[in-house]
């Protein structure tokens, strides 16, 4: 889908769907918001992880690694253009406000 990405924003524009995305990039891209994981931190984690095993210890011996930084983006032109009014509440609580 990542193929197609401009194409599925410029859909969601045409027919005023607003999308929420699991991916910044998508926000970035045009789409009204996105909230999910960072993959910045994901793939720091899986660098730590991978430094352990490379260290001698046993993946089997490995905790299960969950997510625990998400970030939450919204792109304000993308409301502006649906005729969405984000409200103050969730713009204070975002990491980052695309205008």
């Amino acid at each position: 889908m990542t193929n197609r990405r401009e194409q599925i924003l410029a859909l969601a524009t045409r027919h005023a769907i607003p999308a929420v995305h699991v991916v910044r990039e998508w926000a970035e891209a045009g789409g009204l918001m996105s909230y999910g994981n960072s993959l910045a931190d994901a793939y720091r984690r899986a660098g730590l992880y991978t430094a352990r095993i490379l260290k001698g210890e046993k993946p089997t011996d490995l905790p299960v690694d969950q997510a625990t930084r998400f970030e939450l983006i919204i792109n304000l032109t993308t409301a502006k253009r649906l005729g969405l009014e984000v409200p103050p509440t969730l713009l204070a609580r975002a990491d980052e406000v695309i205008e």
